[in-house]
């Protein structure tokens, strides 16, 4: 992280007492988004990467806590300017409905992103060859592992928070940042009790290759091998329209994971109108809020009303 914008996440950082104190006392208003307090979270060496500091946004719901809290992880550009350009590591939306269900959400900007920036730790190795074929050495595992350990940090660091439930966190993520949240749960963290999969997946190009992942067949054997691992209540949503893998390999995708035993179910919603169906997590939340509350009042979150109104 350059070090003026280091300066600039480390002073908020310092405030983040303050900051939660008086998010939590005003509480979040309906009509206005909500604003993140941003925080610092440490993430350990991997497969020799070195350590390093991770930027983060926290929202904290008003009222009296501590809080279940929601761990977010963001998808994945294409392009390394989109990646470096990383402003907000959730849709404000979907901050709020989580925050009206009474959760409070952290957010991570992962290695290699945004505010954290650093090298490009999460590449999946494909890539396009002229001809339009998929090439290049997959690295699948090795960045869905790398990916899952900033999740698992996140998850380490709000535990030890005081406004959190230490034993009541739920992992939320969307694309790559769905194959991280899969791959943080098969390590069984500490206070993790299930999480949602929005669209999750890699190596798609969806100009050159609508609906074809080039890692297709990789993430198979990967959420095959993890899926033992997930004890957890877990759901994956995906969209018949979706153009970075299509609607078939995601059942495929899923049919690997649960043969390992998870307690885990599989939403195929309809196509998201007039949108790429992989932005459902933008712009199709009328599609799968119905099972995300359902799942949730499922885990006994019930703290709240579960009538948040879906994300635009």
């Amino acid at each position: 992280m350059n070090l003026v914008r280091r300066w600039s996440w480390c002073v908020a950082a310092a405030s983040i007492v303050m900051s939660v104190a008086s998010t939590a006392g005003a509480g979040a208003s309906a009509e206005e988004p909500p604003v993140p307090t941003a925080v610092e979270i440490a993430v350990p060496a991997i497969e020799g990467l070195p350590a390093v500091t991770m930027a983060a946004e926290l929202f904290v719901p008003g009222g009296a806590g501590p809080f279940p809290v929601v761990v977010y992880s963001h998808g994945r550009a294409t392009k390394p300017a989109d990646r470096n350009g990383l402003r907000s590591a959730i849709p404000r939306g979907h901050a709020r409905y989580w925050m009206r269900k009474g959760f409070a959400v952290v957010a991570p900007v992962r290695p290699g992103y945004g505010a954290t920036g650093g090298p490009d730790r999460e590449r999946s190795g494909a890539r396009l060859e002229p001809d339009g074929a998929c090439g290049g050495a997959l690295r699948v595992t090795s960045a869905g592992e790398v990916s899952a350990t900033a999740v698992r940090a996140a998850v380490d660091w709000a535990r030890r928070q005081p406004w959190a439930l230490a034993d009541r966190v739920l992992l939320v993520g969307t694309s790559a940042g769905g194959v991280a949240t899969v791959v943080a749960a098969s390590h069984a963290p500490l206070g993790v009790v299930g999480f949602v999969n929005f669209s999750g997946g890699v190596a798609g190009f969806p100009d050159k290759r609508p609906g074809a992942s080039c890692g297709e067949a990789a993430l198979a054997a990967l959420f095959r091998r993890v899926g033992p691992g997930v004890a957890v209540p877990n759901l994956w949503l995906y969209a018949e329209n979706d153009r970075y893998w299509g609607s078939e390999a995601p059942r495929r995708w899923h049919g690997a994971f649960a043969a390992g035993g998870s307690p885990t179910r599989f939403v195929m919603t309809g196509p998201v109108p007039n949108e790429d169906g992989h932005r459902l997590m933008l712009r199709g939340g009328r599609l799968w809020s119905v099972h995300v509350d359902d799942f949730v009042a499922g885990l006994g979150f019930a703290a709240r009303p579960l009538s948040s109104p879906a994300p635009e």
